[in-house]
């Protein structure tokens, strides 16, 4: 496929030359206004401290808030692809039951605000299905060895029922987005796939299954990458149900410290760095099955 080759030209020049012109502005009416006394020294000591009981560097609040909010963008992406895939599914399939409860379901999340979603949720599942799970209980009793494994993959064990009560929040609010975009992926696919599998004698399980979903998942891919990012960043709206994650910290840090500009800066470009990673990830994944998909058999 021909591509032209990208030139740099005199308007892409002052577009450039327009925005540093209004980034500078901008910083010389803050500091010529707020007259704030920048101090960039406190944040390294923010994200790993020295623990003299230890013997060694630990890491302090800003680290633990970073790995929280990786930990929930990992599992929460995860769970929010899995309902929102076997949500998809049940979106396109012949049963009407399937189809209510899909659909009961995101439109439900849709057309509600997502702070009051996690409020309502979080209290119920916090209130009614950790006590079920025994989740508190069961970490009480685990091995040594189980607790390093949790606190691995989950953080500190003792705020393990915390973490989950908001991650299954964030999971169940992301995956309704994710039940239209799978939903519109399988639509997407031409009719004649389906007539040509049924021709052929297939089910429509196996259909499914074997022709459409691996069509649809390369044109889904690209809407996912934007949920996933979005998940990213609606991770902080755990923080208002006292989830320690990264703006959880970031809060704490600037209102103890006094450093509110440096504290929240810093936890924007950390942000930025954990959404653009994953763009870039999607991206070569994008392409990567663009190929496959091409690639003559």
């Amino acid at each position: 496929m021909h591509s032209s080759k990208l030139r740099f030209g005199w308007l892409d020049a002052l577009i450039l030359a327009v925005v540093f012109g209004l980034i500078g502005y901008v910083l010389h009416r803050a500091h010529s206004h707020f007259h704030y006394n920048w101090d960039w020294r406190l944040i390294p000591g923010y994200f790993v401290r020295f623990d003299a009981d230890r013997g060694g560097w630990v890491l302090n609040l800003l680290g633990q808030g970073f790995l929280a909010t990786v930990r929930l963008a990992l599992w929460g992406s995860l769970l929010a692809a899995l309902i929102g895939g076997v949500m998809g599914v049940c979106r396109v399939a012949r049963s009407l039951f399937l189809r209510l409860l899909s659909r009961t379901y995101v439109e439900l999340i849709r057309n509600m605000p997502p702070l009051v979603f996690i409020f309502i949720f979080y209290f119920f599942i916090g209130g009614q299905l950790m006590p079920v799970l025994d989740v508190e209980h069961r970490i009480a009793d685990a091995a040594p060895e189980t607790l390093q494994v949790l606190a691995f993959l989950f953080g500190p064990p003792e705020l393990l029922p915390n973490f989950l009560s908001g991650l299954i929040c964030l999971a169940l609010f992301e995956g309704a987005y994710v039940t239209e975009i799978v939903r519109a992926g399988i639509e997407a696919i031409p009719k004649g796939q389906w007539e040509g599998a049924a021709a052929l004698g297939l089910q429509s399980r196996h259909t499914l299954a074997k022709v459409i979903l691996p069509q649809a998942v390369r044109a889904v891919v690209p809407p996912l990458a934007g949920q996933f990012i979005s998940l990213i960043k609606d991770s902080s709206l755990i923080s208002l149900i006292s989830i320690q994650e990264m703006t959880f910290t970031g809060t704490e840090l600037a209102v103890s410290s006094g450093r509110v500009f440096e504290v929240w800066l810093t936890v924007a470009a950390l942000y930025f760095v954990l959404c653009f990673g994953l763009a870039r990830l999607f991206r070569r994944l994008e392409r990567r099955l663009s190929r496959i998909g091409h690639h003559p058999n």
